[in-house]
């Protein structure tokens, strides 16, 4: 028997303004912001069905809480069209598509994200 699983159950982002930050997140994954904001200052949103989680936290930040370089990346199996996708939401790139495979960019709040060609 394990005490602790293997299994990541989610990814905590610390966030100025929840439901700003719901609609950004929801916009770039292509998912409705319908999702519930709970207790005023976190929203979970599904990544995938084996229950990983995004979770959007207004009471973790503080400028000195953002992310300075990527905790995770977000998948893709076409790194130059989700450059594309990205431009047209106008995210702020932190860097170009770097040996074909990935690239960085900002969240509202100054969270650095990577999306990377897996």
């Amino acid at each position: 028997m394990n005490i602790l699983s293997s299994k990541v159950g989610a990814l905590f982002i610390p966030v100025s303004n929840i439901e700003s930050a719901r609609e950004w997140y929801c916009s770039i994954l292509n998912l409705e912001p319908t999702f519930e904001i709970i207790g005023g200052h976190l929203c979970c949103i599904p990544l995938d069905n084996n229950g990983l989680n995004l979770v959007l936290d207004s009471n973790i930040y503080h400028e000195d809480s953002t992310y300075k370089n990527p905790a995770f990346h977000f998948n893709t199996d076409d790194i130059h069209g989700a450059y594309q996708f990205l431009q047209e939401r106008k995210v702020e790139f932190v860097t170009g598509i770097e040996n074909g495979h990935w690239f960085n960019f900002k969240d509202p709040d100054g969270n650095i994200l990577m999306v990377c060609y897996c």
